[in-house]
């Protein structure tokens, strides 16, 4: 057995950034393999038995994912290792898995003009006290894929970075985004540090791939879109 092929290994023995958990906290799911994945569900194996090679064992005894995801808890108990606990809390995992794929979408909202934007956020940002700074992300025809809180900052100003702000557009695979903040003061009016940070965000995004649509400023029942008022995205 080579040190490439870690299935029969103790999860403990591998270094803590190849064991599966600490990987997927590290990478993500996507960079992991469907083994793994099953092994961080099983959370352990058993004495002579890893919990790695429970998982591979699993795969190779129903054939693939989908034939593991039918198995019942009766079949999956005459896995050696594999108790019901463990059978139970694999079958339970894949059924939320199912009713998720089976779940309406439900109504999209899509963004075609700033005040689809402002509508979007402006409940969760008509009371703050501070100021937040939000992204909207879009998919390619301009509905939205999610809305999500970047940075809180002060009376007077926000910090903002691309690496927050592309971050999550990055993750949703989003093909655009719409900046958007909030003024307490209630005035929108635009400040020289919003068109510096709209101006660095714009060429993070151009260099990525991932436009700015447009940045919109909250204020008291009003907002200011920058796009509106000529800025060059």
């Amino acid at each position: 057995m080579t040190a490439l092929d870690p299935i029969g290994y103790s999860v403990l023995s591998l270094p803590a950034e190849d064991r599966p958990r600490e990987r997927l906290q590290r990478f993500g799911p996507e960079a992991m393999s469907t083994a793994e994945l099953v092994a961080v569900l099983l959370g352990s194996g058993t004495k002579g038995n890893p919990v790695l090679q429970l998982a591979h064992e699993l795969i190779v005894r129903f054939g693939n994912l989908k034939g593991l995801s039918e198995a019942t808890v009766a079949e999956l108990c005459q896995i050696k290792g594999l108790g019901q606990a463990k059978a139970i809390q694999l079958k339970a995992a894949f059924s939320l898995g199912v009713r998720l794929a089976k779940q309406p979408l439900g109504c999209r909202y899509r963004i075609e003009n700033p005040m689809h934007a402002y509508n979007l956020v402006k409940d969760e940002l008509s009371t703050e006290k501070r100021e937040v700074f939000m992204t909207i992300l879009l998919d390619t025809k301009g509905y939205v894929i999610n809305h999500e809180v970047i940075a809180i900052g002060t009376l007077s100003q926000t910090l903002v970075h691309p690496r927050e702000v592309f971050y999550p557009a990055i993750r949703h695979k989003a093909a655009s985004l719409i900046l958007v903040h909030n003024h307490p003061s209630g005035d929108p009016t635009p400040s020289k540090e919003d068109y510096e940070v709209t101006t660095k965000l714009s060429q993070a995004g151009a260099m990525i791939s991932i436009p700015i649509h447009d940045h919109i400023i909250l204020g008291q029942n009003q907002y200011i879109s920058l796009r509106q008022k000529g800025f060059n995205f």
